[in-house]
């Protein structure tokens, strides 16, 4: 809520500093830079859930800011962040990756690497529903040289429900609060799909065994 609050606040500076055009680069380029220049790595939570939710706060105090322009910017960004992430994995491989790690993050994308695997097409769906996911899955997918169209739903699915749905949701919690508890009854049940697709998956690679 801290988080949120402290947001909230600056992202209205931001609209109220430079207008809304600039509000809406500023949003979106953050977005974008999460992933796909591991920005998120660094400040996950100005570049993640927090930002989504506080920039459709503002954008429900003020007839400046449209809310679906906003929304879809945000997913289209979401989308191309991780696209980048993919070509750099796919193109440049572990070494890449391994120059940008350190410390906690060699853990972060030890576990990435393990979603990855037991969940496959559904791990970039879920991943950018958790901080340390949406920026190492992506790389992690690319190294791993997963089918690129496969890549490509699976990117669109995850960057418009996540992107679209969080933003929407913070623009209608301004003035229904119950609304934030449903977004995260959505995002649960992707979650939920996800660990069902892996139990299945598991079971299946132990039977070939």
């Amino acid at each position: 809520m801290v988080q949120l609050a402290a947001l909230d606040g600056q992202a209205s500076g931001w609209l109220a500093t430079f207008g809304p055009v600039i509000f809406y680069l500023i949003v979106w380029a953050l977005v974008f830079s999460g992933t796909g220049l591991f920005i998120g790595i660094f400040i996950p939570f100005i570049t993640g859930d927090s930002l989504l939710f506080a920039a459709g706060l503002v954008s429900a105090r003020t007839e400046n800011v449209n809310i679906w322009v906003l929304a879809l910017g945000v997913g289209i960004a979401a989308f191309l962040g991780d696209q980048v992430g993919f070509l750099l994995g796919r193109h440049f491989g572990r070494p890449y990756l391994d120059k940008r790690t350190g410390g906690w993050v060699k853990n972060a994308v030890r576990r990435s690497e393990k979603f990855y695997s037991d969940l496959g097409w559904w791990a970039v769906v879920v991943a950018r529903f958790i901080p340390w996911g949406r920026v190492f899955v992506p790389p992690i997918a690319g190294i791993a040289r997963m089918d690129y169209v496969k890549f490509l739903t699976a990117n669109v699915v995850g960057a418009l429900v996540w992107g679209v749905l969080l933003t929407v949701t913070g623009y209608f919690a301004a003035s229904i609060p119950a609304v934030k508890s449903a977004a995260y009854l959505i995002g649960g049940a992707f979650i939920l799909a996800s660990i069902v697709a892996g139990v299945i998956s598991w079971r299946r690679k132990r039977s070939a065994v």
